[in-house]
């Protein structure tokens, strides 16, 4: 193994705030690019104040430093710059100048008043790769509207077909507990900015991605948005079930639920064996998997009763053990004692000024020969210094006289 990170030597400028761009920025800098974040003088990025929970400090009193900003923008180094001011305009126009990627999530045009949009930067800097992340991209009619993960999820149609039918107790379109958009969006935008790059060696001139959270969200729904391009059928919401595997869902033990997932017929027919129903497997109505899908409810009613009688323990050891995939669902206590997250090391801490030390998830990125970088989230406007002094050469005197003109 090496000691090279995978982007050693790529700088990137975000100005981008909140969750999708600030994502795909903590995906590069993960993976060893320089990541220069701009933050409002004194208020930073929205996502600091967003708490609690906040980060706290060895007297155990709450930081500044809140989760969800600590969750989005690890590995990065923060500068305060006000982009309003013609003295901090300059200012970012040299950081793009010297900087191989630039992400920005501001509205349609919004930068073009500063001169940081693409028009105007692609003249001074060809070579760079600018990424503009909004709701609904740089064409159509909503372009100008502004773009918020729960909308997407509700005009992008994941929610039409997430939760329980209308007509059963607690029914109707329900959102995802995360801001699955937003992240999925972050990362369309690295895979995105990482092809501009390879696709800068072959031809030396950078180019302007637009990626819109409404293209990303019908993206994505990818088996169920074909299931009606190519039926004609809008698809329904069938709660946990999965919409062309049967059975694939949750079911009620006698002290909590757990979930089996049977992809294939073999699967299904251990199943059959484990909760001592081997004759619904040769039952004519649920032989192979096309029959268990037309006839779902029948079927799931049948299963249902059997694994309700014993506890949830004894149904995943005796169905792990017969090789049906199956588990249960755990809280977000469980999930970080589990030993598997245990032994990949999902859970990790690192030392912070402020609060000692703060927790992390890892990376879910594993590689052989150029790992990862796990860089502490910085404090709001921590490089500005560093940066203007090393990067563009400002004197501590032209620093103290940003300072003074609150431009940083």
């Amino acid at each position: 193994m090496t000691t090279m990170s995978p982007l050693q030597g790529i700088r990137v400028l975000d100005l981008s705030r909140v969750l999708a761009g600030p994502w795909c920025g903590q995906n590069l800098a993960d993976l060893g690019a320089e990541v220069i974040k701009v933050e409002r003088p004194g208020a930073g990025d929205d996502t600091r104040s967003w708490g609690p929970p906040f980060a706290r400090d060895a007297q155990g009193q709450p930081t500044r430093e809140s989760a969800y900003f600590l969750s989005t923008n690890r590995g990065k180094r923060s500068i305060t710059l006000d982009i309003a001011s013609t003295e901090g305009q300059a200012i970012a126009r040299e950081l793009a100048a010297k900087s191989d990627i630039l992400l920005e999530n501001y509205k349609v045009g919004g930068l073009a008043k500063y001169g940081l949009d693409h028009a105007s930067l692609a003249q001074t800097c060809p070579r760079l790769i600018y990424c503009s992340v909004t709701g609904f991209g740089q064409t159509g009619p909503y372009r100008e509207r502004a773009g918020y993960d729960f909308l997407m999820q509700g005009m992008g149609g994941l929610m039409s077909i997430t939760g329980e039918p209308d007509d059963v107790p607690g029914g109707g379109p329900l959102k995802a507990g995360i801001a699955v958009t937003d992240i999925m969006t972050g990362q369309y935008a690295t895979i995105a900015v990482l092809a501009a790059l390879q696709a800068r060696h072959a031809t030396g001139r950078g180019q302007h991605i637009d990626l819109a959270l409404f293209d990303v969200q019908v993206a994505y729904l990818s088996n169920q948005a074909m299931h009606y391009l190519v039926s004609g059928e809008v698809p329904p919401r069938i709660g946990n079930g999965h919409p062309s595997i049967v059975p694939y869902q949750t079911f009620r033990a006698a002290d909590g639920s757990i979930i089996v997932a049977t992809g294939n017929d073999s699967q299904y027919r251990k199943l059959c064996a484990v909760i001592g129903c081997p004759e619904l497997a040769d039952d004519a109505r649920f032989l192979r998997n096309a029959d268990r899908v037309r006839n779902r409810a029948q079927l799931v009613a049948l299963l249902a009763a059997p694994i309700a009688q014993q506890p949830m323990d004894h149904w995943i050891a005796a169905l792990e053990q017969a090789g049906v995939p199956c588990g249960p669902i755990n809280t977000m206590d469980r999930v970080f004692a589990d030993p598997q997250a245990k032994a990949r090391g999902l859970a990790f801490t690192l030392p912070h000024p402020s609060a000692g030390e703060v927790p992390m998830v890892a990376s879910p990125l594993r590689f052989s020969d150029t790992p990862v970088e796990h860089v502490r989230p910085p404090l709001l406007g921590e490089h500005t210094d560093a940066v203007l002094r090393d990067l563009l050469g400002r004197s501590e005197a032209e620093i103290d006289a940003l300072r003074k003109a609150a431009v940083i």
